[in-house]
């Protein structure tokens, strides 16, 4: 299948922006290589029209970008209640630039230079996530009601809009009500990995649904230990 000139295959299209050529390059052979069309953009401003025009299934955004920033394109992508999934890249190993991305609505982040291989792993483990189980049945914690199926969040009769990491990280918790798991687990279960930036990451998205759930939010905190839904 061809779009607008860009082969896509079986697993969908990625946008790529990123302003260095030969991370690029060497972004797009492994993407390719794992069945994905992709399409690069060596600018914040071009990135967002591309993104716009081209729906893809999912965006590697670095931060540094001219003209506009990763941080600025994805703040325009969320507000525009665009949830593609986003992984960001960076070369900065700088907690501020980290948190901010996620508070902003990225999925995943990696620090310059990365294993291209880690990349389209945590690509593909975003993906397989968002596409969910087959059947199954839908999660009611109080107010709160999740539809793993149709990848649905509805609190108090209005949907609620989750990013892919969010909504995993949210159905993890009401999976099992009541029951407290650490920052640990939560990272190995949702994320694939339990390493990836400390306990610092969980707690900037429970505090991101926390926000969009408003005071109908299940998760508490048990201090000292992690999460639970109740």
């Amino acid at each position: 299948m061809h779009l607008n000139g860009h082969m896509v295959e079986g697993r969908g299209l990625v946008v790529v922006v990123e302003d260095e050529p030969s991370i690029a390059d060497v972004e797009r052979l492994y993407l390719t290589e794992a069945g994905f069309g992709v399409h690069v953009e060596r600018g914040g401003v071009s990135g967002l029209a591309a993104i716009r025009r081209l729906h893809p299934v999912a965006i590697v955004l670095d931060v540094g970008l001219p003209g506009m920033d990763g941080i600025e394109l994805c703040r325009a992508l969320r507000a525009a209640d665009d949830w593609t999934p986003v992984i960001f890249v960076t070369a900065r190993d700088d907690e501020v630039d980290r948190v901010l991305g996620l508070e902003l609505g990225a999925d995943d982040y990696l620090t310059k230079p990365f294993s291209p291989r880690e990349l389209v792993a945590r690509l593909k483990g975003i993906l397989r996530r968002q596409d969910g189980p087959g059947t199954s049945p839908p999660l009611t914690v109080g107010a709160v009601t999740l539809d793993r199926s149709r990848r649905t969040v509805v609190v108090d009769g209005t949907d609620a809009q989750l990013t892919t990491t969010e909504f995993d990280l949210l159905a993890k918790l009401m999976s099992a009500p009541g029951r407290v798991f650490s920052r640990e687990q939560l990272l190995s279960s949702v994320w694939g990995h339990a390493d990836y930036g400390g306990g610092r990451t969980v707690d900037v998205h429970v505090a991101q649904l926390r926000a969009k759930l408003g005071v109908a939010s299940p998760i508490r905190t048990v201090r000292g230990v992690g999460y639970t839904a109740s």
